[in-house]
């Protein structure tokens, strides 16, 4: 009987490990939502600066060429793709950038 009460008093009892378990449910129920904005915060940033940069490279292969890209798939742009040598940037969310030919700038996304 002696040998049976040593290990109760060693260890954990059915309430402690509630507590515990209930602890890491709750920080859980903090932490999880907020890891999950800071993913779209960070989709949406990699999205504005690849917008950016295009925009920049246009500007560049203007002042190169003399003409804004005429097609409105930045993809067929020759001397455009020479600019990004990995491909035209893609959009974090899956979405495709798309080229204003009259106001000669790749337009931004609402995400």
């Amino acid at each position: 009987m002696r040998h049976e009460m040593s290990f109760i008093k060693n260890g954990f009892t059915l309430v402690e490990l509630m507590v515990v378990v209930l602890i890491l449910g709750a920080l859980a129920f903090v932490a999880v939502p907020r890891i999950s904005e800071s993913t779209t915060t960070a989709k949406k940033n990699a999205c504005n600066n690849n917008v950016d940069i295009m925009n920049k490279q246009i500007e560049l292969f203007m002042i190169e060429t003399g003409a804004y890209p005429d097609s409105d798939d930045l993809k067929d742009e020759v001397g455009l793709r020479a600019s990004f040598p990995d491909g035209i940037p893609v959009c974090p969310f899956g979405d495709d950038y798309t080229y204003n030919k009259t106001l000669k700038r790749v337009e931004s996304h609402n995400h």
